[in-house]
């Protein structure tokens, strides 16, 4: 588009319908039935993390729990939206959603099967940046806070969207300049592929804490290798999430909040929309993957519409990853109390993403009254490209 002098035009998000929201509580989708155990197993499948405390039942109860409990990234699969809905308030047209980041901190209650989540949820801010990938791009944080039925403060979230412009996305390319062909991996690579996965897993099966003494600075925690990603894989991780079961969640506002921003059209390119009305007939017509914004993780058409040059991951799924990683290093006596993950690009189909952590601190007397050590987290893919910085901090016994 140019203007009558021919110079170009650039194009700008309109925030007129942003602005006013910022600081104010929000609504969003609250989930009506509690969590079941099958809940907890379809999560732990989907986002590939077989400890078993979290799906065998005899190994579980016999346990220090006593049962199937929930790992802590469970908690974002009981919210709505994948955790982002107070960081994605406001219309603006001809925009699209990708997750930016993440910042948790647990608070120790393990959620197990009959437990509710309840959020109260908050839009903290936003800037405007120029980027190669889309021009101008929005970063903008929400806060959700979750407590369980008997009102315990269970954890915090803290997570950034980045909304654009999705044709200006479209028509920089960038992804598509730099991601080279879906991977055809050979038998040999997919067996090494798997040694990784398999070393992992049988790593700390048996939840064996390490204590704070024995740990040092600069020791490495062992790699873990998720993929082959396929349609397949991305599509079980977003049924994971139980707002996507159809009549899950009902829609709740703060009380007093004017125009708290519920369920409103965020501006959603035309084909990345809900249908409201028609969902209350057919609720594929509002289920996200069919017919919604998260139809290009799985549909490369579709994702070439939006900047991405193919089927792609959730941001939500890799922060979940890291809580995981972590958390089955720490044990079932350790506990991540504060992690904060900046994602660098999503994980395309074909790849593979390889998980890597570092101890670089450690701290004996902490604010939360529990020896802690802060580990550095990477993730990659198989061409070393880099997906998400993390940085956490781990509670290990004494």
């Amino acid at each position: 588009m140019s203007n009558r002098s021919g110079e170009n035009v650039k194009p700008q998000l309109d925030l007129s319908d942003v602005d006013h929201r910022v600081g104010k509580p929000v609504g969003g989708g609250q989930l009506i039935e509690p969590c079941s155990a099958t809940d907890i197993r379809r999560w732990v499948m989907a986002m590939d993390y077989p400890n078993p405390i979290h799906w065998d039942e005899e190994f579980a109860r016999n346990s220090k729990f006593g049962g199937i409990v929930a790992p802590q990234s469970f908690a974002v699969a009981m919210d709505y939206g994948h955790g982002v809905q107070p960081a994605c308030v406001g219309h603006i047209p001809g925009s699209h959603l990708i997750f930016g980041g993440e910042e948790w901190w647990f608070y120790g209650y393990r959620i197990r099967p009959g437990d509710r989540l309840f959020q109260e949820r908050r839009f903290h801010d936003y800037k405007v940046v120029e980027t190669k990938f889309a021009g101008p791009t929005m970063f903008a944080r929400g806060d959700t806070v979750h407590t369980n039925q008997n009102g315990t403060l269970v954890a915090r979230e803290r997570s950034t969207s980045i909304r654009y412009l999705a044709a200006e996305a479209e028509r920089l390319g960038m992804y598509k300049a730099q991601v080279a062909p879906i991977r055809r991996w050979t038998q040999r690579e997919l067996a090494e592929v798997e040694k990784v996965r398999h070393d992992w897993l049988m790593s700390n099966r048996l939840g064996i804490s390490p204590h704070f003494e024995e740990v040092k600075v600069g020791d490495r925690l062992p790699r873990r290798a998720i993929g082959p990603h396929t349609i397949a894989s991305f599509a079980t991780e977003y049924r994971a999430f139980l707002f996507n079961v159809w009549g899950s969640f009902r829609w709740v506002a703060p009380p007093g909040v004017k125009d708290p921003w519920i369920n409103q059209d965020p501006g959603w390119v035309e084909g990345f929309g809900f249908d409201e009305e028609a969902a209350k007939i057919d609720p594929r017509k509002r289920d996200g993957l069919y017919l919604g914004p998260s139809r290009g993780h799985v549909d490369a058409s579709r994702a070439t519409e939006i900047g991405m040059p193919r089927a792609y991951g959730y941001g939500a799924t890799m922060g979940a990853w890291v809580t995981d990683y972590l958390s089955f290093w720490a044990g079932n006596d350790g506990l991540v109390r504060h992690s904060r993950a900046q994602f660098r690009g999503p994980a395309f189909e074909g790849d593979v993403t390889y998980t890597d952590g570092e101890v670089i601190a450690k701290e004996a007397e902490s604010a939360f009254g529990a020896p802690l050590v802060t580990i550095k987290v990477r993730m990659t893919n198989q061409d070393g490209g880099v997906l998400l910085d993390a940085t956490a901090e781990v509670e290990l016994p004494l």
